[in-house]
């Protein structure tokens, strides 16, 4: 494999010092994301959910008009309504802000959530006729799933259902591609549960759409929609939320990982409570994970919190094993290659998309990885900044059964007989439209910034502009020339680093950075090193410093 071409881009050269203030380094920060106008400044730092509309959202009113009426004419006449959604966290979240909005009206309402193995992704044939097995049903409104379901749509209409779309992934191109639904509310702006937890907003009541934001907060979050515009605002109001939340399932869930609620934040949800709540869906099936968001039963809570654990270890160990696997794979093939394509019947289907994505953040190309079955195969696809992996795979459409999914994440189905006619078209044309730009790895970094001027008023500056994550990355730094005082390598395989560093001017900072160890087994104390980083707090014992975040190490 060729090896991952790196570049640090400095977004500011101004030149800081002691005279910096706290409004003047913000400003700096803001401009390095675009933002320059007052309004613009203003409506980053301010925004308020009365600004999320249909307008900022891009939402047709005169569909949403018509689902908000459809359902209201459902519970009118007493129709069973089915809130069908998907079983990541975005979909389980979805389906509980939509399935207790209309439980709380007094609809007829069951939340559906499809078995991965089973029914696939998303609306489908096989999962409408498992519903009516079981009832006899007249509406089904999907939640992050639909956008794509043509043939789903049109069997459920000629079973005399409407089917309302709600949905955030992107159409098959051309409108004459969407689906034949009663009513489609559909935005790329928000991710599933964000559009859930909108459409609940135009049905419920203030305080049970004010109770929901945890929830839109949690789905956006693990879904990795950019945290700006409405995004931001629903996971600034919904963290704090979620700090003061009483679901029983979710308080069991955050003890069961040693996270105190107050101290909930972007991080603790993305690697630590995501994890676990996808776990079920990726192994067993999601409804699990559902019943613990929805649950009122303490037992209850406490023994679903438990099986979401387990369950999330043998997630850990499967993955483990088959990414291990895959990067042999990679690694035997010494091609200069513009994507990677792994297939394997070993894989479940529920692991892909993990597999995929550790593959791209190691190697730093397009991944694609396939769990192959005797019929069909699943795959799931991660990509590299720019380039659009949803699209590309669409060039190879006629080989698929179908897909769905982002410009950075895809997910498809192809007959296992078309899998190498598939790999073969898909690398041909990589190697014309994955550039070499596209295989940069690029850290862009806000300032060059002296050691010695890391505060707690400078932590507490940059806070302004939290929460952080995907399209709102934390701020990063650069200081040259700083002195080694400690090194020492931790984790169960010493694949993090932890180092102590200071300059002439400054006392002595701890820093840390994971899955860096093999760029710092060079270092030693009294080297001289550039480092780029974030600024955090680490509480320990009751103690709270500040701490360097590594995201890059080089020697001076």
């Amino acid at each position: 494999m060729q090896s991952i071409k790196e570049n640090w881009l400095l977004l500011s050269n101004l030149q800081i010092d002691y005279s910096i203030k706290s409004s003047k380094l913000v400003e700096i920060l803001l401009k390095n994301r675009g933002l320059t106008t007052k309004k613009e400044i203003d409506l980053f730092l301010h925004s308020k959910l009365s600004d999320i509309n249909t307008k900022s959202l891009e939402i047709k009113s005169k569909e949403l008009d018509k689902a908000v009426e459809r359902i209201k004419k459902a519970m009118a006449q007493k129709e069973t309504i089915v809130v069908y959604g998907d079983y990541d966290v975005d979909g389980i979240t979805s389906t509980a802000i939509l399935w207790e909005t209309l439980y709380a009206k007094g609809a007829n309402v069951i939340p559906y959530i499809p078995h991965r193995i089973d029914e696939g992704y998303g609306l489908s044939i096989k999962g409408i006729d498992s519903i009516l097995k079981e009832q006899k049903v007249k509406l089904i409104v999907t939640v992050d799933n639909g956008i794509v379901a043509q043939s789903a749509v049109e069997y459920a209409n000629s079973k005399g259902i409407d089917v309302i779309v709600t949905d955030h992934h992107l159409p098959d191109s051309g409108d004459a591609k969407l689906p034949k639904a009663f009513a489609i509310v559909h935005t790329t702006k928000l991710c599933g549960a964000g559009v859930a937890w909108f459409l609940a907003k135009q049905l419920g009541d203030e305080k049970l759409t004010n109770s929901h934001l945890e929830l839109a907060a949690l789905g956006t979050i693990a879904d990795l929609v950019p945290l700006v515009d409405a995004n931001r605002v629903i996971v600034k109001e919904g963290l704090h939320k979620l700090r003061q939340t009483k679901r029983k399932g979710l308080i069991a869930l955050l003890e069961r990982s040693g996270i105190k609620k107050e101290n909930v934040g972007v991080y603790e949800i993305s690697h630590i409570i995501a994890p676990r709540l996808n776990a079920m869906g990726r192994i067993e099936h999601a409804m699990e994970s559902l019943r613990l968001i929805c649950t009122t039963n303490q037992k209850r809570a406490q023994d679903l919190a438990d099986k979401l654990n387990l369950t999330n270890r043998q997630r850990q160990d499967l993955t483990k094993v088959a990414i291990e696997h895959a990067r042999s794979l990679v690694l035997s093939e010494s091609l200069n290659k513009r994507l990677l394509f792994i297939a394997d019947s070993s894989y479940q289907q529920g692991i892909v998309g993990l597999i995929a994505g550790r593959l791209t953040e190691e190697f730093y190309l397009p991944s694609i990885v396939v769990s192959v079955g005797e019929v069909y195969s699943k795959a799931s696809a991660r990509s590299v900044k720019g380039f659009n992996i949803v699209e590309f795979i669409r060039q190879a459409s006629e080989y698929l059964v179908d897909i769905g999914g982002h410009p950075m994440a895809a997910g498809f189905t192809v007959e296992t007989a078309k899998l190498n006619i598939l790999k073969n078209t898909l690398s041909e044309l990589a190697l014309s439209q994955v550039s070499d730009e596209h295989l940069v790895r690029t850290l862009l970094i806000d300032l060059k910034f002296p050691l010695y001027l890391i505060s707690e008023s400078l932590y507490e500056a940059i806070q302004q502009l939290s929460p952080f994550g995907m399209g709102n990355n934390e701020p990063l730094f650069v200081s040259e020339n700083v002195i080694v005082e400690n090194v020492r390598f931790v984790g169960n395989e010493s694949q993090h680093v932890k180092l102590e560093v200071f300059t002439h001017k400054s006392k002595v900072y701890e820093a840390i950075g994971f899955g860096l160890s093999k760029k710092a087994m060079q270092i030693k104390v009294g080297d001289k090193i550039d480092i780029v980083y974030t600024i955090s707090q680490n509480t320990w014992n009751n103690r709270t410093i500040l701490q360097l975040k590594l995201k890059d190490i080089r020697t001076s």
